[in-house]
């Protein structure tokens, strides 16, 4: 590769010296004066500028007459360069990249400080060198080759944006409707094989590719073009971007709609190019526009002004007085960006000369070296200055026609952006917009640059698209192709639980639970897929099943159909659909009955529930003590009576059998709420009894995958599946405890001999296996443990297939349906249906989780109740005491110390305690009394005076 690289520049070099002495090309000056070369730190009289692009273009048509205009604009603006005329030398290209050479070299004979050119990429990369060597900026309005930024040419500046751009905006077009695959149809130039090369890398950052890369010829006839296109025609996708030359590509879609290219299911995007040349027209042809109804196509972004409008029309003025009995047509965004570039090599300039630098040029010593040659090298000379001054451009920031014009650090225009057009019956509407800043949106971008950066998913929107065919629902981007071959589908031929998929003498050659899926699945697809199912295994034993999904990935098989579980290793080779089954891996292992227990009448409840029971018991018995002491009288008598009486009320609530009854109105309440409470506990634990004396109970010497892996003992896996590289992998099980088992068969006998007769202690398999295994044993054996993986068994496809979305959709469909369940009914439907778990007594013990809100109603109710009797015997107890109280004793507590007053307070207590232990009728009785002596004492101090 270097060497060619090496062997092509030293041919450019030729071609630059042949062609450098070559002097009978005219050249065209605007303003044309002689240069004078000032060393003075004056600014000189006059610049001289080259323009270099071909005149007979859309490009050059557009670009000439707003070369004309900014000239004239710039020379009679005198807020900028006063004392300076600026020339401009034009040279016609004339579409050839020798002509364009000898051309670029004849006007940096001229001694200009900048060159502004060319539009073609290809001799932008020629000149790029000469700019290099002679140290003369070069500013090109229309080259948009990604490569031409590259730090190999740093006098290359460009003033339009970059292809590298437009290249990510189609990108993100073609994820934003979830296509994986495009065929890209170029020129065979630099400009077109560097801008695709720049879409397949963006492609790949959206996870999609190019398919086929279709490369024309410059200047390709019909022929040619219908060739290729008859070709791309036949390959699976239908999302076509076209990356030509605006001048001969509208030929492209004239060839694709004569062989039926442009109806429904197709996709048609192009770039720039397209809507340079409509916009080049005043009013598009009717034929060209039916040509091209539904195509997609970009276009630079210039934000609207009163200053852009008046420079259109002026354009059109300029255009029609060079070309008389023309109709002004040509304009397009090409010729803003040339009128931006003189601005800005004028106000460069300017600030140029501001800072006191001269135009200064000197012959190149590398030059002068072959003047012993015909060649006449010394023509061409060194911009002195020209290091200083491409410093100065690229610092530049102001706004123009074509909006802000300012540089990143890759001499790339900020802030990019891109028209989205869709050609209609009205011709060219737009949709919306890209931009590098927020990607699509449906507002003008510059709207939107004062606002964070936001590209995410959500926040992307486009118009509504009419596609080709008139449609507007959104292409489904590929069909299975004309010519291919059907689809490949390998299927395990497998050895046991041959339910699921097996190998038949039928129209398919196979059968099964996971051909049914997937033939339904085929069915609600809206296009036919031809298709072959192709046996793989030897029928002797399963086939590795890591195997098959390497078929797949190698391209031997299309898809993998079967029971394939999708693991995280195979995710990484293929791409699965939705899980049609879910699935996982358990332990099975053998089980024997369990001898009942003496203790089985405490396992209803648990050491908790036990302990907070009895505690509320001993709690309710001392409540109903304390509320009904003073009513009742079988609850008074010698302490030991009562906390007999107590303890035997309170346990006697467990049977509704209490003897005593309550007689005070809280005591009733407590009594009612906590009959209640123990009428929920005496059905709970029956219930758990009666499950746990009925339900048989088994036990395994294995509990789960932990006990297993820690018992040492082999292990049973089934043969193929992907359970052994788990346990060995992940799980770190040596691989000689690990014994593959060929069928069900084999399964049984494993576990009936167990690992001291030859056998394993337990086996690891997936879910569905096991349901059918258990079956087939008449339950003799159980699960032990939960799940340990979750998985799923789903269909694989080759990466990035876009059959693979399609038939997740259509799975979703089927389980919406309730399809999916008819399939399982239909092949996995078993005479014994066995329970999985081995049923644990704990399952059925009650925790005091499961009552803690009952107990916690007591609580509170038992709270209030206990806080109004004591509130109701203070109130007794302060009315005694306030009665009792001669004036003597209040005298006698007004003198008295600190010591008087704990003395009251300890006869306080004893007082309340004293109140407390009294019958309530007592107490009344009491209160009855004094009031009558209060009142006759009122009564006789009245008579006294």
């Amino acid at each position: 590769m270097e060497y060619l690289v090496m062997i092509r520049a030293v041919s450019i070099g030729f071609v630059l010296l042949c062609v450098s002495g070559l002097g009978f090309l005219p050249t065209e000056g605007a303003g044309r004066e002689s240069f004078l070369r000032n060393s003075s730190s004056s600014p000189p009289s006059s610049v001289n500028v080259g323009a270099l692009f071909t005149y007979d273009s859309f490009i050059g048509r557009a670009a000439k007459p707003a070369f004309m205009a900014a000239i004239d604009d710039v020379n009679a603006d005198q807020s900028i360069l006063r004392r300076t005329k600026l020339n401009i030398v034009f040279h016609d290209s004339n579409c050839s990249g020798f002509t364009g050479t000898m051309g670029a070299l004849q006007v940096m004979e001229n001694k200009v400080v900048a060159a502004i050119g060319p539009q073609s990429s290809g001799i932008g990369h020629i000149i790029s060198h000469v700019a290099n060597e002679l140290h003369v900026p070069l500013l090109s309005f229309a080259a948009t080759d990604p490569t031409l930024s590259s730090l190999q040419f740093p006098y290359f500046l460009r003033t339009t944006q970059s292809d590298y751009f437009q290249m990510n905006a189609i990108a993100d077009f073609v994820s934003y409707f979830r296509w994986r695959e495009v065929v890209a149809i170029f020129v065979d130039d630099e400009y077109g094989r560097n801008g695709i090369s720049v879409l397949g890398d963006a492609l790949a950052k959206k996870r999609a590719k190019i398919s086929y890369k279709a490369a024309l010829t410059p200047g390709a006839d019909i022929s040619s073009i219908t060739d290729l296109l008859a070709s791309v025609n036949l390959m699976e996708s239908r999302i076509f971007v076209v990356h030509v030359n605006p001048d001969s590509g509208l030929n492209i879609f004239s060839v694709a709609k004569s062989l039926g290219m442009m109806g429904s299911g197709y996709v048609w995007i192009a770039t720039d190019w397209l809507l340079t040349a409509l916009d080049s027209v005043e009013t598009v042809d009717p034929k060209t526009v039916d040509l091209l109804q539904g195509v997609v196509a970009f276009r630079h972004y210039t934000p609207e002004s009163n200053k852009k409008r008046r420079f259109e029309e002026r354009w059109k003025s300029l255009r029609s007085k060079e070309s008389p009995g023309g109709d002004g047509d040509g304009f397009n965004s090409y010729a803003m960006y040339a009128y931006d570039t003189v601005w800005l090599v004028a106000r460069a300039l300017e600030v140029f000369f501001s800072e006191g630098n001269t135009v200064t040029f000197s012959n190149d010593p590398n030059l002068r070296k072959t003047n012993g040659s015909n060649i006449k090298l010394s023509a061409l000379n060194v911009f002195n200055e020209g290091e200083r001054f491409l410093q100065v451009i690229h610092e530049m920031n102001y706004t123009g026609l074509t909006g802000q014009i300012e540089f990143d650090s890759e001499k790339n225009r900020k802030n990019p952006a891109y028209d989205i057009l869709n050609i209609n019956s009205r011709g060219p509407q737009r949709v919306g917009y890209w931009s590098n800043h927020t990607g699509f949106s449906v507002e003008p971008p510059e709207t939107l640059y004062s606002k964070p950066p936001n590209a995410s998913a959500e926040h992307q929107r486009l118009n509504e698209i009419k596609w080709p065919g008139g449609v507007t629902k959104p292409p489904r981007g590929w069909v299975f192709p004309d010519n291919g071959e059907p689809l490949k589908i390998g299927v395990p031929d497998r050895v046991s639980y041959k339910n699921y998929v097996s190998k038949e003498n039928n129209s398919l050659g196979v059968n099964g639970y996971c051909i049914d899926i997937f033939e339904a699945a085929i069915q609600l697809l809206p296009y036919p897929v031809p298709r072959t199912y192709i046996v793989y295994g030897d029928g002797k034993r399963n086939p590795s099943y890591d195997n098959l999904i390497s078929e797949v990935a190698a391209n031997n098989f299309d898809v993998a159909v079967g029971d394939v579980t999708i693991v995280t290793n195979r995710t990484k080779f293929v791409d699965f659909t939705q899980p049609f089954m879910e699935s996982g891996l358990v332990v099975v292992a053998p089980v024997k009955g369990a001898k009942s227990s003496p203790w089985s009448f405490l396992k209803p409840f648990t050491v908790e529930m036990w302990a907070v029971t009895g505690a509320f018991f001993l709690f309710v018995g001392a409540i109903i003590w304390i509320l009904e002491h003073r009513f009742n009288e079988e609850f008074r008598g010698p302490p030991r009576r009562q906390i007999i009486t107590a303890f035997w009320f309170s346990f006697s609530t467990m049977f509704f059998s209490q003897r005593e009854n309550t007689v005070s109105t809280l005591g009733r309440f407590v009594l009612l709420i906590w009959l209640f409470v123990v009428l929920i506990i005496n059905s709970s634990y029956t219930a758990s009894l009666t499950s746990i004396l009925t339900v048989q109970q088994l036990t395994s010497r294995i509990e789960g995958m932990d006990s297993l892996i820690a018992s040492n003992e082999p292990i049973g896996v089934q043969d193929g599946a992907f359970a052994y590289k788990y346990l060995v992998n992940e799980l770190n099980i040596p691989p000689s405890r690990i014994i593959p088992l060929k069928d069900e068969e084999e399964y049984l006998s494993a576990l009936q001999l167990g690992p001291r007769a030859g056998g394993v202690a337990a086996i690891v398999d997936e879910l569905p296996y096991i349901k059918a295994l258990l079956s087939n044993s008449n339950c003799k054996f159980r699960t032990v443990g939960p799940e340990f993986t979750r998985t799923g068994w789903g269909f694989a496809f080759q990466r990035d297939s876009p059959l693979a979305v399609d038939m997740s959709t259509a799975i979703l469909q089927l389980s919406e349906e309730g399809k999916l369940e008819n399939i399982r009914k239909k092949w996995l439907t078993y005479s014994h249906e066995c329970s999985m778990q081995i049923a644990d007594t704990e399952n059925y013990q009650i925790s005091v989780q499961s009552f803690w809100g009952l107990f916690l109603i007591c609580g509170i109710v038992w709270f209030i109740v206990l806080a109004l009797f004591g509130w109701k015997v203070f109130w007794q107890c302060q009315r005694l005491r306030t009665e009792e109280e001669s004036d003597e004793v209040r005298a006698s507590e007004e003198a008295s110390s600190s010591r008087s007053g704990r003395s009251l307070r300890a006869a306080s207590f004893k007082d309340l305690i004293k109140v407390v232990d009294k019958r309530e009728a007592e107490i009344k009785e009491m209160l009855k009394r004094k009031s009558s002596k209060k009142l006759k004492t009122s009564q006789s101090s009245a008579e006294t005076p």
